[in-house]
């Protein structure tokens, strides 16, 4: 059994657990004082470092400069985040056997306080261990069946910056009953007002699993809404910096969402965590290589983000190696050398065969043609060395030669030409595409040039295609990848190049696909992505949405995704969820009026509507003097309210959100099911309550309400 021990309100349940100086609450205010004071120490040494005469040279003091500016930045304290969360008391010191008295050192051996970073007192012992410790994987892992040698572990309720109460569970005693933790359930549905925070003092067991995996395998964590995917994607990546950081600087992290308002929502997660620079980007940013301003029909969408995409650029990228009708004649000094054309067609067609890229081969069809070259200059007694070799490949005939044979290719102006000339792409396509999906495709107007051609969202990944078949893309340590349901094959593929000597995180939701192209299974997504041997783990104990809420929602999980389990809630609150018909003339004010109804509660309220329904609304709470944010805004003081269009929802949570009109929101989708699966995610955005307003039939999979 658990016992919560509080300042106030309630009053402790004895004197000795009194929040005064000398009680145990006491001393818990004191150690926080301590360690906060501590922690402001460490950062003052840091910034007293004199580092000037330290570097041999100035690129290794600039190097040594930043690292220890990102130290500093990383050792500032947040008045408002706790410093740490819980504590572990060991029945023996971990690493030491006990003596034959039975004893095995003092008691701070024993006691290990877990929070968000690192901090050591002056003699340089541990005032609070990172989460990420091993020490510290018990304060998750720990329980009554398996203690791990944990006596007792104590989890901390604060008030903003305070700490204001605390919490035991007994692990060795096996008298005591399992209660659960109310400061736990307190901390899950605490309201949510901002950006999105971390998990860390809630982690559960199996979140803890995926977050400690190892960096060399990839993980695809499939999580129904509300199951902290996202929060565990990114506290995977803290903990990889903290467990392989040398690696990991080295070669460099990067996490992926799906728009920008999304990264704006998590983008504070990770320097709570201490982690204040691993990038964050959309896949859209990821292939910015030409400005995007046109749009696809949801048919040409599609077939551009086809893996058999992939094919066709390939032959477009080789369309122009020519093989040679001509000898090549290279003069060097007073004698010629003569390589004849069947020897150079030999040349070009080893490359190829290699399936080299074609820079690679470019660079390295003149060397190959010096080296014949060479051999002829052995066999007529000359002695030729590496240096002649290259002189012979930088000559001009040689350089011409090699033009000619495998010409350079401009990735932009090859999708641009294979975008616009029908022939040429019917000559890449050939046997890959039908002639009407050809048709599909091709540009309505031609591109004058690369500057006038209005480029989609999927040329600039097929374009991003073309770059790495010419030169190949730099690869990272790992790479988390948010929201991938919604990825094309073609998609899934430029995010994999971004890791391919590395290991990634893939987060998603089968049933929340939306888009056109949306993921059929997690093997398919995974093969696109290059990673067809990653462990897939499934989420389903969800800890956001409520009992209530979910259950609703995943009435419509039989016909979206048909092979999902659905999420089951460990909230005790089973939430509120009102779903409200009122006359077609009385759906604004009805809408209104629920969200006035939520603003006197405390928390985050989300007004979620179809997409075409935005502007209506916008105007509707203006002229009612209800003040509201875009997503994205959420850090203002100014409202509470943000008014979401429904494509834009996905990742967000509230803590009550007001549905308008479920049935304009799924006509707004090119079909049925698209729109039942947006729906989906608008239902599942709320973390205590829900109102869905409506003048129209609710879609049938609902049910009565």
């Amino acid at each position: 059994m658990s016992t919560t021990h509080q300042s106030s309100p309630t009053p402790p349940s004895s004197s000795e657990e009194a929040s005064g100086p000398d009680g145990p609450l006491g001393r818990e205010q004191a150690h926080l004082a301590a360690s906060r004071a501590a922690l402001r120490a460490m950062r003052a040494d840091a910034e007293a470092l004199d580092i000037a005469d330290v570097a041999a040279n100035w690129v290794n003091a600039e190097v040594l400069r930043g690292q220890l500016d990102a130290r500093i930045e990383a050792l500032a304290d947040l008045a408002d985040t706790p410093l740490f969360f819980g504590r572990l008391d060991y029945l023996t010191a971990p690493g030491l056997e006990r003596t034959a008295d039975g004893t095995d050192g003092g008691e701070d051996e024993h006691r290990f306080y877990i929070g968000r970073r690192h901090v050591h007192d002056a003699q340089g012992d541990p005032m609070v261990i990172d989460w990420r410790a091993p020490v510290s994987q018990p304060f998750y892992r720990a329980s009554r069946a398996d203690p791990q040698d944990v006596a007792l572990r104590r989890r901390f309720g604060y008030t903003g910056g305070a700490l204001t109460a605390y919490e035991d569970e007994h692990l060795s005693d096996p008298d005591e009953a399992d209660t659960g933790s109310a400061l736990l359930q307190r901390e899950i549905e605490r309201p949510r007002v901002g950006p999105m925070r971390d998990i860390v003092a809630t982690i559960q067991p199996e979140q803890d699993e995926i977050v400690r995996s190892g960096v060399g395998g990839t993980i695809c964590v499939q999580g129904a809404p509300g199951t902290g995917k996202t929060a565990v994607g990114l506290h995977r990546v803290a903990y990889l910096l903290y467990a392989h950081r040398e690696r990991l600087a080295r070669t460099g992290t990067l996490v992926v969402g799906p728009n920008r308002s999304f990264l704006h929502y998590i983008e504070q997660v990770l320097p709570a965590l201490g982690e204040l620079h691993v990038k964050q980007t959309t896949v859209d940013d990821l292939v910015a290589h030409v400005p995007v301003k046109g749009t696809d029909t949801a048919a040409a969408a599609r077939l551009k983000g086809d893996a058999r995409m992939a094919e066709v650029l390939r032959r477009a990228v080789r369309d122009g190696v020519r093989m040679p009708t001509e000898p090549l004649v290279v003069v060097r000094g007073s004698r010629r050398w003569r390589v004849p054309a069947y020897e150079l067609e030999e040349l070009v067609r080893e490359l190829t065969a290699r399936d080299m890229r074609y820079g690679a081969a470019a660079e390295a069809l003149p060397q190959r043609i010096a080296h014949a070259v060479l051999v002829r200059m052995e066999a007529a007694g000359e002695a030729p060395d590496d240096r002649v070799q290259d002189a012979v490949a930088r000559s001009q005939p040689v350089k011409a030669a090699a033009k000619a044979m495998w010409p350079p290719v401009d990735p932009v102006k090859l999708v641009l030409r294979l975008l616009s000339e029908p022939e040429f792409l019917a000559r890449c396509a050939d046997g890959v595409l039908t002639d009407d999906e050809q048709k599909e495709i091709l540009w309505a107007k031609p591109a004058r040039g690369v500057k006038s051609a209005l480029w989609t969202a999927a040329d600039a990944v097929l374009v991003d295609e073309a770059m790495d078949l010419v030169h190949r893309t730099p690869s990272l340590g790992h790479v988390v990848l948010d929201e991938a349901q919604d990825l094309s094959p073609m998609q899934y593929r430029a995010v994999g190049r971004r890791c391919t000597t590395g290991s990634a995180t893939v987060l998603g939701d089968l049933a929340q696909g939306t888009t056109p192209w949306a993921t059929a299974s997690w093997p398919e997504a995974l093969s696109h992505l290059g990673k067809p041997e990653a462990r897939v783990e499934e989420l389903t104990r969800g800890f956001r949405v409520p009992r209530q809420v979910i259950a609703y929602a995943s009435r419509l999980l039989p016909t979206i995704a048909p092979g999902l389990a659905p999420a089951t809630s460990v909230r005790e609150s089973a939430g509120d969820l009102v779903v409200r018909r009122v006359a077609p003339e009385e759906l604004d004010d009805a809408v209104v009026a629920a969200c006035r109804r939520a603003l006197e509660r405390e928390g985050s309220i989300g007004l979620i509507a179809a997409d075409p329904r935005i502007p209506e609304l916008t105007r509707t709470l203006s002229a009612a003097g209800l003040a509201h944010l875009a997503p994205g805004a959420e850090t203002s003081a100014d409202a509470r309210l943000t008014l979401v269009p429904a494509s834009l929802a996905k990742g967000l949570e509230y803590d009550y959100v007001v549905l308008d009109e479920p049935a304009a929101l799924v006509d707004a989708e090119p079909d049925a099911r698209t729109g039942l699966r947006r729906l989906y995610v608008a239902l599942t955005r709320a973390v205590t309550g829900l109102e869905v307003v409506h003048a129209a039939e609710l879609p049938e999979e609902l049910g009565a309400a």
